[in-house]
């Protein structure tokens, strides 16, 4: 028991080398996107552009003729009728995918939480406050949700235009559209405010957070008396949290990225979207696990853990392929033309063609061959490799998913986005790192800490 508190002691030390690394990242990232806002886009007045546009019109066409009832919303005036230049849509496209991106690898440590407390798990004792660290950003990314969707939502989300609603705008008008206004603009007239829309962004981000305050609450208490109601206490919130999680999560997706494909859609997006956020979050928790413990923390933490870590890294890189697969098959083998043109695009146009391949090497490939050993996972050198290919990975997999439907054949992935990413990634860190300051990295009082002790497989 001994061992045990003095382990149970280890505290994090942000030093200031790390903090000036971070500040060093966020400056080179913001270095990048100054250096990509002023480079003259290749994306216009290009014979490349134009192949795009024609490749992307005639999809919109094929998909119009299928249909016969989304004309306006592909061809006419409402398809094309954004104010802002190709440049401000790349910097909004950038912004809001990252932020995206960075609210699943913050709401994916809250549900790694969860799930250790509702399956009442052992060998995480001890890894417990680094995804708690990582929920910190949630208010930061519910915050930016929010200011950026008010920002953003013209150039991004095409179902936001009114015209689109006028039934005596022969233009605009879109009956596919107008058919799903309900989802966006209830209880209010089609083509006005979207409280619907607005009101689930911020419920659900209210809630999210309420249960990481309420849980984190627990868990700090639990350091200071011992109580195993504590411990009762956040199973039974983390219970609660996964119902809600599961349909918040799906609507979520639903909102924030199949919309912008607003003709589209998939009764996958849900699970797919989840899918790449939970691997890309199990993916971040073990690569902060591994770097603290090469800098000699958490020393609770054994080949063991690791081994666990790493499994669920390798296990859910394979679950994500098989979301992505199930999807792009019945799409693919149904052939309807409405549906398919999601692919074709992605396919077809650069620069979306050579990451759609790059998406199954980097998040399935690469991370199925190297952690195929049990050596592998036990190892912090790998790990450390790994992890970064899945999160990038998994960023051109979000890349994928948001800025096809809003840049069509004028998208771009250049120094504008990768200087985008990388500041994102560095406040993020930043956050994480400072968070971990705040509170023992091991919990004190934990009733399965002997357990996870004593874990070995």
């Amino acid at each position: 028991m001994n061992d045990t508190h003095i382990i149970a002691d280890e505290k994090y030390e942000f030093k200031s080398g790390t903090r000036s690394k971070l500040f060093m990242l966020f400056g080179a990232g913001l270095l990048l996107f100054i250096i990509g806002v002023l480079m003259p886009s290749s994306a216009e007045h290009s014979p490349r552009a134009e192949g795009k546009e024609h490749i992307t019109t005639e999809i919109s066409k094929n998909m119009v003729a299928s249909t016969q009832q989304a004309e306006a919303g592909h061809e006419g005036g409402g398809g094309e009728h954004h104010g802002s230049s190709t440049l401000v849509k790349r910097i909004f496209t950038s912004l809001w995918m990252n932020n995206v991106f960075f609210t699943g690898l913050a709401i994916i440590g809250l549900f790694f939480i969860a799930i250790q407390y509702a399956s009442q798990a052992g060998w995480s004792a001890g890894v417990k406050r680094v995804p708690l660290a990582m929920g910190h950003w949630i208010p930061i990314a519910g915050l930016l949700m929010l200011v950026l969707w008010f920002v953003v939502k013209d150039d991004v989300f095409h179902w936001t235009h009114a015209g689109l609603y006028d039934k005596g705008n022969v233009e605009e008008y879109d009956k596919i559209l107008d058919g799903k206004s309900g989802f966006f603009f209830w209880p209010m007239a089609a083509g006005s405010f979207p409280i619907f829309f607005v009101l689930r962004m911020v419920i659900f981000f209210g809630l999210w957070y309420l249960f990481f305050i309420w849980i984190k609450k627990e868990m700090l208490a639990e350091d200071i008396d011992g109580s195993l109601e504590h411990w009762y206490t956040s199973r039974k919130l983390s219970a609660i949290f996964l119902i809600i999680f599961a349909v918040s999560s799906s609507v979520a997706a639903w909102d924030w990225v199949m919309s912008i494909d607003a003709h589209w859609f998939s009764t996958m997006t849900g699970w797919y979207v989840f899918a790449s956020w939970w691997v890309t979050g199990l993916a971040m928790i073990t690569f902060i696990t591994v770097s603290l413990k090469g800098a000699g923390y958490l020393k609770v933490v054994n080949s063991n853990h690791l081994h666990d870590l790493g499994k669920f890294v390798f296990a859910f890189s394979i679950f994500w392929t098989y979301i992505w697969f199930s999807q792009f098959m019945l799409i693919f083998y149904a052939n309807i033309p409405e549906e398919t043109v999601y692919f074709v695009q992605r396919r077809t146009v650069a620069p979306y063609s050579w990451i759609f391949f790059a998406n199954l090497i980097l998040n399935f490939v690469l991370p199925f061959l190297l952690l195929m050993t049990r050596d592998a996972k036990r190892q912090i050198s790998m790990l450390q490799v790994v992890c970064p290919i899945v999160i990038m990975g998994h960023w051109f997999d979000h890349y994928q998913m948001v800025t096809p439907g809003v840049m069509k054949g004028a998208g771009e992935l250049g120094l504008l986005e990768i200087g985008m990413a990388i500041m994102f990634m560095a406040a993020f860190l930043f956050v994480t790192l400072t968070s971990l300051t705040k509170f023992p990295l091991v919990p004190k009082h934990d009733p399965m800490m002997q357990e996870s002790l004593g874990h070995h497989i």
